[in-house]
Protein backbone atom coordinates (compact mmCIF):
# COMPACT_ATOMS: atom_id res chain seq x y z
CA UNK A 1 0.00 0.00 0.00
CA UNK A 2 2.85 2.36 0.85
CA UNK A 3 4.52 1.68 -2.49
CA UNK A 4 1.28 2.47 -4.32
CA UNK A 5 0.93 5.77 -2.41
CA UNK A 6 4.54 6.69 -3.21
CA UNK A 7 4.03 5.99 -6.94
CA UNK A 8 0.84 8.08 -6.94
CA UNK A 9 2.61 10.96 -5.19
CA UNK A 10 5.54 10.83 -7.64
CA UNK A 11 3.03 10.95 -10.51
CA UNK A 12 1.37 14.06 -9.02
CA UNK A 13 4.76 15.71 -8.38
CA UNK A 14 5.28 16.11 -12.14
CA UNK A 15 2.39 18.55 -12.27
CA UNK A 16 3.26 20.56 -9.14
CA UNK A 17 5.03 23.38 -10.96
CA UNK A 18 2.27 23.58 -13.54
CA UNK A 19 -0.35 23.84 -10.78
CA UNK A 20 1.63 26.57 -8.99
CA UNK A 21 1.98 28.46 -12.26
CA UNK A 22 -1.79 28.22 -12.74
CA UNK A 23 -2.34 29.69 -9.27
CA UNK A 24 0.05 32.60 -9.91
CA UNK A 25 -1.29 33.29 -13.42
CA UNK A 26 -4.95 33.42 -12.37
CA UNK A 27 -4.11 35.71 -9.44
CA UNK A 28 -2.02 38.06 -11.60
CA UNK A 29 -4.66 38.20 -14.34
CA UNK A 30 -7.40 38.87 -11.78
CA UNK A 31 -5.51 41.68 -10.03
CA UNK A 32 -4.40 43.21 -13.36
CA UNK A 33 -8.01 43.00 -14.60
CA UNK A 34 -9.22 44.94 -11.57
CA UNK A 35 -6.55 47.60 -12.16
CA UNK A 36 -7.43 47.78 -15.89
CA UNK A 37 -11.09 48.42 -14.96
CA UNK A 38 -10.13 51.20 -12.51
CA UNK A 39 -7.49 52.76 -14.78
CA UNK A 40 -9.50 52.77 -18.02
CA UNK A 41 -12.87 53.40 -16.34
CA UNK A 42 -11.80 56.26 -14.07
CA UNK A 43 -8.22 57.52 -13.82
CA UNK A 44 -7.46 57.61 -17.56
CA UNK A 45 -10.75 59.41 -18.27
CA UNK A 46 -9.91 61.87 -15.53
CA UNK A 47 -6.45 62.46 -16.99
CA UNK A 48 -7.82 62.76 -20.57
CA UNK A 49 -9.66 65.86 -19.45
CA UNK A 50 -6.28 67.38 -18.56
CA UNK A 51 -4.87 66.51 -21.97
CA UNK A 52 -2.51 63.76 -20.81
CA UNK A 53 -4.64 60.66 -21.33
CA UNK A 54 -3.73 57.34 -22.99
CA UNK A 55 -5.49 55.42 -25.74
CA UNK A 56 -5.51 51.69 -26.64
CA UNK A 57 -1.86 50.61 -26.59
CA UNK A 58 -1.06 53.23 -23.99
CA UNK A 59 -3.72 51.78 -21.69
CA UNK A 60 -2.41 48.24 -22.16
CA UNK A 61 1.12 49.48 -21.44
CA UNK A 62 -0.08 50.95 -18.12
CA UNK A 63 -1.68 47.60 -17.23
CA UNK A 64 1.51 45.78 -18.27
CA UNK A 65 3.62 48.07 -16.04
CA UNK A 66 1.25 47.34 -13.17
CA UNK A 67 1.64 43.59 -13.79
CA UNK A 68 5.45 43.85 -13.85
CA UNK A 69 5.49 45.85 -10.61
CA UNK A 70 3.05 43.42 -8.96
CA UNK A 71 5.14 40.42 -10.07
CA UNK A 72 8.27 42.04 -8.62
CA UNK A 73 6.70 42.56 -5.18
CA UNK A 74 5.04 39.12 -5.22
CA UNK A 75 8.40 37.49 -5.97
CA UNK A 76 10.13 39.58 -3.29
CA UNK A 77 7.62 38.92 -0.51
CA UNK A 78 6.77 35.32 -1.44
CA UNK A 79 3.25 35.91 -2.73
CA UNK A 80 3.54 33.05 -5.22
CA UNK A 81 4.77 30.45 -2.71
CA UNK A 82 1.60 28.38 -2.62
CA UNK A 83 2.12 25.11 -0.74
CA UNK A 84 5.32 26.53 0.77
CA UNK A 85 4.12 29.24 3.17
CA UNK A 86 1.34 28.84 5.71
CA UNK A 87 -2.07 30.20 4.70
CA UNK A 88 -1.81 33.29 6.89
CA UNK A 89 1.75 34.07 5.84
CA UNK A 90 0.95 33.55 2.16
CA UNK A 91 -2.09 35.83 2.25
CA UNK A 92 -0.14 38.43 4.25
CA UNK A 93 2.67 38.31 1.65
CA UNK A 94 0.18 38.87 -1.15
CA UNK A 95 -1.60 41.71 0.63
CA UNK A 96 1.61 43.61 1.39
CA UNK A 97 2.66 43.11 -2.25
CA UNK A 98 -0.62 44.57 -3.51
CA UNK A 99 -0.49 47.48 -1.05
CA UNK A 100 3.02 48.48 -2.16
CA UNK A 101 2.13 48.01 -5.84
CA UNK A 102 -1.00 50.16 -5.53
CA UNK A 103 0.90 52.81 -3.57
CA UNK A 104 3.60 53.03 -6.26
CA UNK A 105 0.91 53.05 -8.95
CA UNK A 106 -0.89 55.95 -7.29
CA UNK A 107 2.30 58.02 -7.31
CA UNK A 108 2.87 56.98 -10.92
CA UNK A 109 -0.58 58.33 -11.83
CA UNK A 110 0.16 61.53 -9.90
CA UNK A 111 3.36 62.02 -11.91
CA UNK A 112 1.51 61.48 -15.21
CA UNK A 113 -1.24 63.96 -14.28
CA UNK A 114 1.24 66.33 -12.58
CA UNK A 115 -0.98 66.52 -9.49
CA UNK A 116 -2.35 64.24 -6.80
CA UNK A 117 -5.68 62.83 -7.93
CA UNK A 118 -8.31 61.51 -5.55
CA UNK A 119 -7.10 58.21 -3.97
CA UNK A 120 -10.61 56.86 -3.33
CA UNK A 121 -10.62 54.50 -6.31
CA UNK A 122 -7.14 53.16 -5.46
CA UNK A 123 -8.32 52.48 -1.90
CA UNK A 124 -11.49 50.72 -3.14
CA UNK A 125 -9.39 48.77 -5.66
CA UNK A 126 -7.06 47.64 -2.85
CA UNK A 127 -10.00 46.41 -0.78
CA UNK A 128 -11.35 44.43 -3.77
CA UNK A 129 -7.83 43.08 -4.41
CA UNK A 130 -7.60 41.83 -0.82
CA UNK A 131 -11.02 40.15 -1.09
CA UNK A 132 -9.92 38.37 -4.28
CA UNK A 133 -6.62 37.33 -2.68
CA UNK A 134 -8.27 35.84 0.40
CA UNK A 135 -10.92 33.96 -1.61
CA UNK A 136 -8.61 32.62 -4.33
CA UNK A 137 -5.74 31.68 -1.99
CA UNK A 138 -7.96 29.91 0.54
CA UNK A 139 -9.72 28.01 -2.25
CA UNK A 140 -6.51 27.05 -4.03
CA UNK A 141 -4.62 26.10 -0.86
CA UNK A 142 -7.44 23.71 0.06
CA UNK A 143 -7.30 22.16 -3.41
CA UNK A 144 -3.48 21.99 -3.26
CA UNK A 145 -3.51 20.15 0.09
CA UNK A 146 -5.92 17.56 -1.31
CA UNK A 147 -3.68 16.94 -4.32
CA UNK A 148 -0.44 17.02 -2.34
CA UNK A 149 -1.01 15.67 1.21
CA UNK A 150 1.75 16.03 3.84
CA UNK A 151 4.92 14.07 3.11
CA UNK A 152 5.55 11.18 5.45
CA UNK A 153 9.12 11.67 6.63
CA UNK A 154 11.76 9.85 8.64
CA UNK A 155 14.23 11.91 10.67
CA UNK A 156 17.83 10.74 11.09
CA UNK A 157 19.01 12.35 14.32
CA UNK A 158 22.55 12.89 15.59
CA UNK A 159 24.16 13.58 18.94
CA UNK A 160 23.25 17.29 18.92
CA UNK A 161 19.83 17.84 20.48
CA UNK A 162 17.36 18.27 17.64
CA UNK A 163 14.06 19.13 19.38
CA UNK A 164 14.24 22.58 17.71
CA UNK A 165 14.31 20.91 14.29
CA UNK A 166 11.46 18.52 15.15
CA UNK A 167 9.32 21.36 16.52
CA UNK A 168 9.88 23.49 13.43
CA UNK A 169 8.98 20.67 11.05
CA UNK A 170 6.00 19.56 13.14
CA UNK A 171 4.67 23.15 13.03
CA UNK A 172 4.01 22.56 9.31
CA UNK A 173 1.65 19.61 9.64
CA UNK A 174 0.12 20.70 6.33
CA UNK A 175 3.43 19.96 4.58
CA UNK A 176 5.39 17.37 6.57
CA UNK A 177 4.66 14.54 8.97
CA UNK A 178 7.59 13.03 10.86
CA UNK A 179 6.49 9.42 11.27
CA UNK A 180 9.69 8.04 12.72
CA UNK A 181 13.01 9.17 14.22
CA UNK A 182 16.12 6.98 13.87
CA UNK A 183 19.49 7.54 15.50
CA UNK A 184 22.46 7.74 13.15
CA UNK A 185 24.18 5.24 15.48
CA UNK A 186 22.13 2.43 13.92
CA UNK A 187 23.66 0.36 11.14
CA UNK A 188 23.46 2.07 7.76
CA UNK A 189 21.73 -0.98 6.25
CA UNK A 190 18.90 -0.65 8.80
CA UNK A 191 18.59 3.12 8.20
CA UNK A 192 18.56 2.60 4.43
CA UNK A 193 15.69 0.09 4.62
CA UNK A 194 13.67 2.49 6.78
CA UNK A 195 14.23 5.40 4.40
CA UNK A 196 12.71 3.49 1.49
CA UNK A 197 9.41 3.19 3.39
CA UNK A 198 8.78 6.96 3.44
CA UNK A 199 8.27 9.88 1.06
CA UNK A 200 11.50 11.53 2.13
CA UNK A 201 14.22 11.75 4.76
CA UNK A 202 15.41 14.60 6.95
CA UNK A 203 19.12 14.20 7.68
CA UNK A 204 19.86 16.05 10.92
CA UNK A 205 23.19 17.23 12.28
CA UNK A 206 24.98 13.88 12.01
CA UNK A 207 28.67 13.02 11.34
CA UNK A 208 29.90 13.80 7.81
CA UNK A 209 30.71 10.20 6.84
CA UNK A 210 27.25 8.86 7.67
CA UNK A 211 25.60 11.84 6.05
CA UNK A 212 27.55 11.43 2.80
CA UNK A 213 26.63 7.74 2.58
CA UNK A 214 22.93 8.53 3.12
CA UNK A 215 22.96 11.37 0.60
CA UNK A 216 24.45 9.12 -2.07
CA UNK A 217 21.94 6.38 -1.24
CA UNK A 218 19.02 8.82 -1.57
CA UNK A 219 20.38 10.13 -4.87
CA UNK A 220 20.76 6.60 -6.24
CA UNK A 221 17.22 5.61 -5.23
CA UNK A 222 15.59 8.90 -6.25
CA UNK A 223 14.45 9.61 -2.67
CA UNK A 224 13.88 13.22 -1.64
CA UNK A 225 16.29 14.27 1.13
CA UNK A 226 16.47 17.37 3.36
CA UNK A 227 19.83 18.01 5.01
CA UNK A 228 20.78 20.31 7.87
CA UNK A 229 23.88 22.15 6.58
CA UNK A 230 27.03 22.31 8.64
CA UNK A 231 29.09 25.49 8.83
CA UNK A 232 31.63 23.96 6.47
CA UNK A 233 28.82 23.33 3.93
CA UNK A 234 27.92 27.02 3.90
CA UNK A 235 31.58 27.94 3.35
CA UNK A 236 31.96 25.40 0.56
CA UNK A 237 28.79 26.12 -1.40
CA UNK A 238 29.68 29.83 -1.61
CA UNK A 239 33.23 29.17 -2.82
CA UNK A 240 34.44 30.03 -6.33
CA UNK A 241 34.91 27.15 -8.77
CA UNK A 242 38.35 27.06 -10.42
CA UNK A 243 39.01 25.14 -13.61
CA UNK A 244 42.78 25.63 -13.82
CA UNK A 245 43.42 21.89 -13.78
CA UNK A 246 41.59 18.74 -14.81
CA UNK A 247 40.54 18.34 -11.17
CA UNK A 248 37.89 20.87 -10.00
CA UNK A 249 39.00 23.19 -7.18
CA UNK A 250 36.89 25.33 -4.86
CA UNK A 251 38.50 28.62 -3.81
CA UNK A 252 37.44 30.14 -0.48
CA UNK A 253 39.13 33.54 0.11
CA UNK A 254 37.73 33.97 3.65
CA UNK A 255 38.51 37.70 3.87
CA UNK A 256 35.05 39.20 4.31
CA UNK A 257 34.19 42.12 2.00
CA UNK A 258 36.68 43.51 -0.50
CA UNK A 259 37.89 47.14 -0.28
CA UNK A 260 35.56 48.17 -3.12
CA UNK A 261 32.58 46.41 -1.55
CA UNK A 262 33.25 48.05 1.82
CA UNK A 263 33.47 51.52 0.21
CA UNK A 264 30.21 51.21 -1.74
CA UNK A 265 28.44 49.54 1.20
CA UNK A 266 29.36 52.53 3.36
CA UNK A 267 27.94 54.84 0.69
CA UNK A 268 24.77 52.73 0.63
CA UNK A 269 24.53 52.96 4.44
CA UNK A 270 24.76 56.77 4.48
CA UNK A 271 22.16 57.26 1.72
CA UNK A 272 19.66 54.75 3.16
CA UNK A 273 20.16 55.99 6.75
CA UNK A 274 19.45 59.62 5.77
CA UNK A 275 16.27 58.57 3.94
CA UNK A 276 15.18 56.50 6.96
CA UNK A 277 15.91 59.40 9.31
CA UNK A 278 13.61 61.68 7.31
CA UNK A 279 10.84 59.05 7.10
CA UNK A 280 11.02 58.06 10.78
CA UNK A 281 11.40 61.55 12.29
CA UNK A 282 7.66 61.78 13.18
CA UNK A 283 7.90 58.28 14.74
CA UNK A 284 10.88 59.44 16.81
CA UNK A 285 8.93 62.37 18.25
CA UNK A 286 5.74 60.40 19.02
CA UNK A 287 7.64 57.45 20.54
CA UNK A 288 9.83 59.72 22.68
CA UNK A 289 6.74 61.46 24.06
CA UNK A 290 4.99 58.14 24.84
CA UNK A 291 8.02 56.73 26.71
CA UNK A 292 8.48 59.93 28.71
CA UNK A 293 4.82 60.11 29.67
CA UNK A 294 4.73 56.43 30.71
CA UNK A 295 7.21 56.46 33.59
CA UNK A 296 9.12 59.75 33.18
CA UNK A 297 12.35 57.79 32.67
CA UNK A 298 15.01 58.19 29.98
CA UNK A 299 13.88 57.85 26.35
CA UNK A 300 16.93 56.11 24.98
CA UNK A 301 18.78 53.05 26.20
CA UNK A 302 22.47 52.54 25.51
CA UNK A 303 24.14 49.17 25.58
CA UNK A 304 27.53 47.73 24.65
CA UNK A 305 27.44 45.62 21.49
CA UNK A 306 29.95 43.96 19.16
CA UNK A 307 30.58 44.87 15.55
CA UNK A 308 33.22 44.12 12.89
CA UNK A 309 36.48 42.74 14.25
CA UNK A 310 35.09 42.43 17.79
CA UNK A 311 34.99 46.21 18.28
CA UNK A 312 32.68 47.28 21.13
CA UNK A 313 30.32 50.21 20.54
CA UNK A 314 27.26 51.66 22.26
CA UNK A 315 24.02 50.86 20.49
CA UNK A 316 21.03 53.24 20.71
CA UNK A 317 17.51 51.92 21.30
CA UNK A 318 14.21 53.25 22.56
CA UNK A 319 13.86 52.06 26.15
CA UNK A 320 11.28 49.25 26.29
CA UNK A 321 11.94 47.91 29.80
CA UNK A 322 11.55 49.33 33.26
CA UNK A 323 14.52 51.28 34.56
CA UNK A 324 17.40 49.15 35.96
CA UNK A 325 15.78 46.04 34.45
CA UNK A 326 18.96 43.92 34.69
CA UNK A 327 20.12 45.08 38.09
CA UNK A 328 19.27 41.74 39.71
CA UNK A 329 19.18 39.35 36.75
CA UNK A 330 22.30 40.44 34.88
CA UNK A 331 22.49 40.31 31.05
CA UNK A 332 19.79 37.93 29.75
CA UNK A 333 17.62 37.92 26.62
CA UNK A 334 13.98 38.90 26.94
CA UNK A 335 11.58 35.98 27.41
CA UNK A 336 7.96 35.63 26.32
CA UNK A 337 5.69 37.75 28.57
CA UNK A 338 8.79 39.23 30.26
CA UNK A 339 7.50 41.33 33.22
CA UNK A 340 10.37 43.81 32.74
CA UNK A 341 8.90 45.06 29.43
CA UNK A 342 6.65 48.13 29.69
CA UNK A 343 3.31 48.44 27.89
CA UNK A 344 4.64 50.91 25.34
CA UNK A 345 7.78 48.77 25.13
CA UNK A 346 5.75 45.71 24.17
CA UNK A 347 4.17 47.68 21.31
CA UNK A 348 7.54 49.01 20.14
CA UNK A 349 9.07 45.51 20.21
CA UNK A 350 6.08 44.11 18.35
CA UNK A 351 6.76 46.46 15.41
CA UNK A 352 10.54 46.58 16.04
CA UNK A 353 10.34 50.35 16.36
CA UNK A 354 12.62 50.18 19.39
CA UNK A 355 15.46 49.61 16.89
CA UNK A 356 14.84 52.90 15.01
CA UNK A 357 17.49 54.99 16.88
CA UNK A 358 20.16 52.66 15.45
CA UNK A 359 19.94 54.84 12.34
CA UNK A 360 22.28 57.11 14.30
CA UNK A 361 24.70 54.20 14.81
CA UNK A 362 24.68 53.64 11.05
CA UNK A 363 25.49 57.30 10.33
CA UNK A 364 28.31 57.15 12.90
CA UNK A 365 29.78 54.12 11.11
CA UNK A 366 29.36 51.64 13.98
CA UNK A 367 26.75 49.65 12.09
CA UNK A 368 25.52 48.94 8.58
CA UNK A 369 21.93 48.90 7.32
CA UNK A 370 22.31 45.19 6.50
CA UNK A 371 24.45 42.77 8.49
CA UNK A 372 24.43 40.35 11.44
CA UNK A 373 22.62 41.61 14.54
CA UNK A 374 25.09 43.00 17.10
CA UNK A 375 25.41 40.76 20.17
CA UNK A 376 26.24 41.85 23.69
CA UNK A 377 29.86 41.03 24.65
CA UNK A 378 28.76 39.04 27.73
CA UNK A 379 26.27 36.91 25.80
CA UNK A 380 28.67 36.48 22.86
CA UNK A 381 31.31 35.13 25.27
CA UNK A 382 28.82 32.59 26.65
CA UNK A 383 27.84 31.49 23.14
CA UNK A 384 31.47 31.16 22.01
CA UNK A 385 32.16 28.71 24.84
CA UNK A 386 29.73 26.29 23.15
CA UNK A 387 30.06 27.50 19.53
CA UNK A 388 33.59 28.89 18.92
CA UNK A 389 32.69 29.62 15.28
CA UNK A 390 30.20 32.27 16.46
CA UNK A 391 32.97 34.86 16.05
CA UNK A 392 32.85 34.33 12.27
CA UNK A 393 29.90 36.77 12.22
CA UNK A 394 32.32 39.60 13.05
CA UNK A 395 33.91 39.64 9.58
CA UNK A 396 31.45 42.41 8.60
CA UNK A 397 29.76 45.27 10.44
CA UNK A 398 26.69 44.55 12.53
CA UNK A 399 23.41 45.51 10.87
CA UNK A 400 20.00 46.99 11.62
CA UNK A 401 18.44 44.28 9.48
CA UNK A 402 19.96 41.21 7.91
CA UNK A 403 19.62 37.67 6.61
CA UNK A 404 19.09 36.15 10.08
CA UNK A 405 16.56 38.85 11.01
CA UNK A 406 14.52 38.31 7.84
CA UNK A 407 14.67 34.50 7.60
CA UNK A 408 15.04 33.72 11.30
CA UNK A 409 13.20 34.72 14.46
CA UNK A 410 14.11 36.46 17.69
CA UNK A 411 14.30 33.04 19.40
CA UNK A 412 16.17 31.24 16.60
CA UNK A 413 19.04 29.28 18.15
CA UNK A 414 22.50 30.85 18.10
CA UNK A 415 23.83 28.00 15.95
CA UNK A 416 21.14 28.60 13.31
CA UNK A 417 21.65 32.38 13.47
CA UNK A 418 25.34 31.80 12.77
CA UNK A 419 24.50 29.72 9.68
CA UNK A 420 22.14 32.41 8.39
CA UNK A 421 24.66 35.20 9.00
CA UNK A 422 27.41 33.23 7.27
CA UNK A 423 25.09 32.68 4.32
CA UNK A 424 24.77 36.47 4.02
CA UNK A 425 28.50 37.17 4.44
CA UNK A 426 29.51 34.54 1.92
CA UNK A 427 26.89 35.59 -0.67
CA UNK A 428 27.08 39.35 -0.17
CA UNK A 429 25.87 41.53 -3.03
CA UNK A 430 24.12 44.90 -3.24
CA UNK A 431 21.15 43.15 -4.86
CA UNK A 432 20.90 40.90 -1.77
CA UNK A 433 21.08 43.99 0.48
CA UNK A 434 18.29 45.61 -1.52
CA UNK A 435 16.14 42.48 -1.23
CA UNK A 436 16.66 42.22 2.55
CA UNK A 437 15.80 45.91 3.01
CA UNK A 438 12.58 45.39 1.04
CA UNK A 439 11.77 42.25 3.05
CA UNK A 440 12.16 44.01 6.42
CA UNK A 441 8.73 45.77 6.47
CA UNK A 442 7.08 42.37 6.00
CA UNK A 443 8.78 40.64 8.95
CA UNK A 444 8.21 43.67 11.22
CA UNK A 445 4.51 42.77 11.38
CA UNK A 446 4.87 38.99 11.76
CA UNK A 447 4.43 38.03 15.40
CA UNK A 448 6.59 34.89 15.29
CA UNK A 449 9.54 36.98 14.08
CA UNK A 450 9.60 39.03 17.28
CA UNK A 451 8.55 36.50 19.92
CA UNK A 452 10.85 36.19 22.92
CA UNK A 453 13.00 33.32 24.04
CA UNK A 454 11.10 30.43 25.57
CA UNK A 455 11.80 30.13 29.27
CA UNK A 456 13.03 26.56 28.81
CA UNK A 457 15.90 27.78 26.64
CA UNK A 458 19.25 28.83 28.03
CA UNK A 459 20.43 32.41 27.89
CA UNK A 460 22.03 32.29 24.50
CA UNK A 461 19.40 30.45 22.47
Amino acid sequence: MKKYEQIERMSNEKYKRMIKLLFSSVMLLGLCGIYAFVWIGYYNKYIVQSGFGFFRRGNWLMVLLYGVLLTFFMKTYGGFKVGYLKNGNLIYSQIISVVFTNLFTYFQIAVIDKRFVGPAYIVIMTIVDIALIVFWTQTFQTLYKNIFPPRKMVLISGEREDYHLRNKINSREDKYEICKTISCKNELSIISREIEEYDGVIIGDIPSHERNVLLKFCYEKGIRSYSVPKISDILLRSSVELNLFDSPLLLSRNTGLTVEQSFFKRFEDIVVAFIMLIIFSPVFLITAACIKLTDHGPIFYKQDRLTQGGKVFQIYKFRTMVMNAEESSGPVLAEENDPRITKIGRFLRRLRLDEAPQILNILKGDMSVVGPRPERPELAAQICEEIPEFEYRLKVKAGLTGYAQVYGKYNTTSYDKLKLDLTYIRNFSFLLDFKLILMTPKIMLIKESTEGVKSRNNKHN
